[in-house]
């Protein structure tokens, strides 16, 4: 594959991504996953690695992630291209919206189809979580930890920078001892 014709993939395929997803970056992963993996791309311990820095550093997450991929095959201006791509949809999108939304907002139609795309969003998560979850080592320590940051951010609203930078680190200590 040329070059013009890599960066002219990254950034229709993030364009695809970004324009077809909605519930921002937990929602995308499935996306992000088919059309990265399976083009075999990356692999499939990149794609976790991406999951993993794309969420631990500032920023959104479906534009750290699309950056991180483009970065991967393209270098700067790849990753450039794959940025662009998956932010462009959701400007465009947003530019209409913000115009037309206030005449229809008070439609049933639009309130209940805002209602179907929460559901769907919400199975969206689901499905990235259950298939980060397939990924990950099953021992007591990874379902101690999940539980625990479940429990701290869910139920007694902790930061959830601090919940994850405290299990970055548990998970650091318990690499060195076993």
């Amino acid at each position: 594959m040329s070059t013009k014709n890599q960066y002219t993939q990254l950034f229709l395929t993030f364009f695809k991504i970004g324009a077809f997803t909605f519930g921002g970056g937990y929602a995308m992963i499935p996306l992000i996953r088919r059309e990265v993996v399976d083009k075999q791309w990356i692999d499939e311990k990149e794609m976790m690695d991406i999951i993993a820095v794309s969420e631990s550093t500032p920023g959104p997450f479906a534009v750290n992630s699309a950056t991180f991929v483009g970065y991967h095959l393209g270098g700067v201006f790849g990753a450039m291209m794959a940025t662009l791509g998956v932010t462009l949809p959701s400007f465009l999108i947003i530019l209409i919206v913000s115009f037309v939304l206030k005449q229809f907002e008070e439609f049933p139609a639009v309130q209940y189809a805002f209602t179907g795309i929460r559901a769907g969003v919400f199975v969206l998560i689901l499905s990235a979580c259950y298939s980060m979850f397939k990924q990950c080592k099953k021992n007591w320590f990874s379902y101690s930890i999940i539980i625990a940051a479940f429990i701290s951010v869910g139920f007694f609203n902790a930061s959830a920078i601090l919940v994850l930078i405290i299990c970055a680190i548990a998970g650091l200590c318990i690499s060195r001892i076993v």
